[in-house]
């Protein structure tokens, strides 16, 4: 019988190695201290090839948001009736950070953006793609992309002190009450009656 071949380099299954050494880098080090070589070490490939497949240090933590960030979870919870999206959204967003997997990389992607400017420009893009661009879309009346910004902020500004910084007693309530306490206010931002009607589109 002929000897099994190695994957070869290059092949899919290659670059989801890297990209999950990338990720764990990223969660464990940071964006600073993650380095191609590094990533390549853990990944059992030459540095090159992790250049070849994403080209920079930055394209490989675009790469990485998109493989780790659980923006498709996210996304489910904009089916439904918009009535109660706010309960919807909070309740997916928290049970995401409590998750003993999707927790620690969304801790290590929020880190990140806080503290590199391009890391926030490459969450904001994909945020604002992937899911606030379709919440906006699925939003009755106006000013639906300022609604979904103000309730993304809610959302970003709660994990940040709840798991990031872990500010109490928000840090140590139980997370049925954080999501009955956070939803009301996510659900007023996307269909409730706001002082809007100042804001154009021209204006901005």
């Amino acid at each position: 019988m002929a000897e099994e071949r190695g994957r070869r380099p290059g092949s899919p299954p290659t670059r989801t190695s890297i990209l999950e050494a990338a990720v764990d880098s990223f969660t464990a080090q940071g964006y600073e201290q993650t380095t191609i070589r590094a990533v390549a070490r853990a990944a059992g490939v030459d540095p090159a090839l992790v250049m070849h497949f994403f080209g920079s240090k930055e394209g490989l933590f675009r790469a990485a948001i998109e493989h780790s960030m659980p923006v498709r979870l996210m996304a489910e919870a904009l089916d439904g009736d918009p009535e109660h999206i706010g309960e919807r959204l909070v309740t997916r967003y928290l049970s995401l950070w409590e998750h003993p997997a999707h927790g620690p990389r969304l801790t290590a992607i929020l880190q990140a953006a806080a503290a590199t400017p391009a890391a926030a420009d490459l969450v904001t893009n994909l945020t604002r793609v992937d899911l606030l661009g379709p919440l906006a879309e699925r939003l009755p009346g106006d000013h639906a992309e300022i609604r979904a910004l103000l309730a993304g902020s809610q959302l970003v500004g709660m994990a940040m002190f709840r798991y990031v910084l872990k500010v109490d007693p928000l840090a140590s309530l139980p997370v049925d009450r954080v999501a009955a306490l956070v939803a009301p206010n996510v659900q007023r931002y996307l269909t409730g009656t706001l002082s809007l009607d100042e804001l154009t589109v021209s204006g901005r």
